[in-house]
């Protein structure tokens, strides 16, 4: 049973029922007031021009200031994954309006048969490649999981690392991901990086150097669009462990 099967009624329907349309439309009118300014577009068209899958990788808590961005400039349709929590379906719902396609799962639940999914759907239907928050769905911050690299592998697809700032911008404190939602009439710094080649076969530690070297570009990147914004915050980008 989905986790949001076991949620009181009430709660389930406010979550699955209103707040979806409602999440939409608010993304939607302040993204009409957000001024994007974009850093690195050179990969973006790098990547869309290639042969190959791409595969978007970004940060967690930095969703709502690239959705509408990603949606808009990636061209075509796109796989993502959302959690089977409450609020995983909630921001599936949301997703598919926008026009994506939706994988259920994650990191720590069916993570596994949700990124076969994703493989099947960026191989066998027609799809511009995959986008995935590589913190995963609960954490921690900025550590980047294994599956980013796995799904790029499987897929033959290359991963463009990108981020997104914005000031003057709202931070959710207490969510796990340090959530930005960008303010009305903020401006919104997108960073696109380099993209990564992923071998076909690798071992144990060459995955693993691929996943930590990945980190430290999400990192880096993260930085630099906090300094072009202008945006600080009091916590750290990555969790230290």
């Amino acid at each position: 049973m989905a986790a949001a099967d076991r949620v009181p009624p009430f709660k389930r329907f406010v979550m699955l029922r209103l707040a979806p349309p409602l999440g939409l439309g608010i993304l939607n009118l302040l993204d009409r007031t957000w001024r994007y300014r974009v850093t690195g577009r050179e990969h973006l068209e790098a990547a869309l021009a290639g042969s190959s899958p791409t595969i978007v990788a970004f940060l967690h808590g930095r969703t709502f200031a690239l959705l509408r961005h990603l949606v808009r400039e990636c061209h075509g349709t796109w796989v993502s994954m959302c959690s089977k929590s409450l609020d995983g379906e909630a921001m599936a719902r949301i997703e598919e309006r926008l026009g994506l396609e939706v994988v259920r799962g994650s990191s720590g639940r069916d993570g596994l048969q949700a990124l076969q999914e994703m493989v099947r759907r960026v191989r066998h239907t027609p799809v511009a490649g995959a986008a995935l928050a590589v913190d995963g769905s609960r954490g921690p911050r900025g550590r980047v999981q294994g599956g980013i690299v796995r799904l790029a592998r499987w897929t033959g697809g290359r991963i463009l690392p990108v981020t997104a700032s914005a000031r003057p911008a709202k931070i959710f404190r207490r969510a796990w991901d340090r959530t930005m939602l960008p303010l009305p009439f903020a401006r919104v710094d997108v960073v696109y990086g380099e993209l990564l080649d992923v071998p076909a076969s690798s071992d144990a530690h060459a995955t693993e150097a691929l996943r930590a070297g990945l980190e430290e570009r999400m990192v880096a990147l993260q930085a630099q669009a906090d300094e072009l914004s202008g945006h600080r915050d009091d916590e750290p980008l990555r969790v230290p462990i």
